[in-house]
């Protein structure tokens, strides 16, 4: 790895406190992955630059104990318990877990979190984690997400919150919510970009072994996968044959007339057993064919928004934004830019 810019070694003279509170039953990769992020990235510039680490790690009991099972198991003690932490922290993050989601984290540790996020600089959590979030009333007006199967719970214990079932994770101003189990990872890279630049961040990655720095507005959801799940097989065998004919209109009856079914049976058989609609489905193989493209291949715009039926690039990069919350340039550069790094550095 090269040595971080010069404008970043600033930032990296004062050592950044991240704590993760973790509860009894935590999801031990909601507390591990993220945390092992912050250290690789702490162990890598150490490696290549003088100074202070960048970040001290502290994990933090929420119950009067520190020693902890996780759901799996596992038993690992805290540094230390809610009661004992002192002083400023950077950036605080909650771990999902059986304790958290049951409601069963006593009222003197939400009190606690309430007080303590004012210390922050910044706030998240990871999966069901945002349910302690909600309890303590940090996400009240916020935009944020969780793991798509405790989207509906979120919605319930946040009411006044606005629960975004599809990123992988979510920013809003200093509240930072995340998805399922391996999404914290990418939450934490997102952090590490936001400290110190994306080379640290992608180098952190690269060393982890992860494939790709995934920005937050990508979606927790594959199309192909949810085709997968249904035990209807024209239905799973219905993707092959639209992704060999993306560049054609592919409306209801082109799908209907490909499976042998009325335009009006297919879209109720469709809707009722993908949750979705034909049209959301098509324009998000679309999107992931269109992504993958950008990833790999040299083609232009033009030609990779033909290629994928959006018509245009104008209408491809709207769908972007909307879906991804990133154009397609943007997301080409920072792919392209990652997997060319990641080849130069085997």
């Amino acid at each position: 790895m090269r040595k971080i810019d010069v404008n970043d070694l600033n930032a990296a003279r004062t050592t950044r406190r991240i704590v993760f509170v973790a509860g009894p039953g935590t999801e031990i990769l909601d507390l591990a992955g993220p945390l092992q992020v912050f250290a690789r990235a702490s162990d890598i510039y150490r490696q290549n630059n003088s100074g202070a680490p960048i970040y001290s790690i502290e994990v933090v009991s929420i119950s009067p104990v520190r020693s902890l099972t996780a759901n799996c198991g596992l038993r690992f003690h805290a540094d230390k318990t809610f009661r004992q932490l002192r002083g400023k922290i950077d950036t605080l993050l909650v771990a999902g877990g059986d304790a958290i989601e049951q409601n069963k984290i006593n009222p003197e540790g939400v009190r606690w979190l309430k007080q303590i996020a004012k210390r922050a600089r910044r706030v998240g959590s990871v999966c069901t984690g945002a349910m302690l979030l909600a309890r303590a009333g940090l996400l009240d007006g916020r935009r944020v997400t969780t793991h798509w199967n405790w989207c509906e719970t979120l919605v319930r214990r946040a009411p006044r919150a606005d629960v975004d079932p599809d990123p992988i994770f979510v920013r809003d101003e200093n509240i930072y919510t995340s998805a399922g189990v391996t999404t914290g990872m990418d939450l934490a890279l997102a952090l590490v970009e936001e400290d110190y630049g994306s080379r640290l961040a992608l180098e952190t990655a690269r060393n982890l072994v992860l494939y790709l720095r995934r920005p937050g507005g990508q979606s927790q959801f594959s199309a192909a996968l949810s085709l997968q799940a249904t035990d209807r097989k024209p239905l799973r065998e219905l993707e092959a044959w639209v992704l060999e004919h993306l560049d054609t209109p592919l409306t209801v009856p082109d799908l209907a007339q490909h499976l042998a079914m009325s335009p009006r049976n297919f879209a109720r058989v469709f809707t009722r057993e993908m949750k979705t609609t034909p049209a959301k489905f098509v324009e998000r193989l679309r999107v992931e064919a269109a992504r993958r493209r950008l990833e790999e291949s040299q083609n232009s715009m033009e030609t990779i928004a033909n290629e994928c039926g959006f018509g245009s690039v104008n209408s491809m990069r709207n769908v972007f934004q909307r879906t991804l919350k990133i154009s397609p340039g943007q997301y080409r550069r920072h792919f392209r830019h990652a997997k060319h790094s990641m080849s130069k550095n085997k």
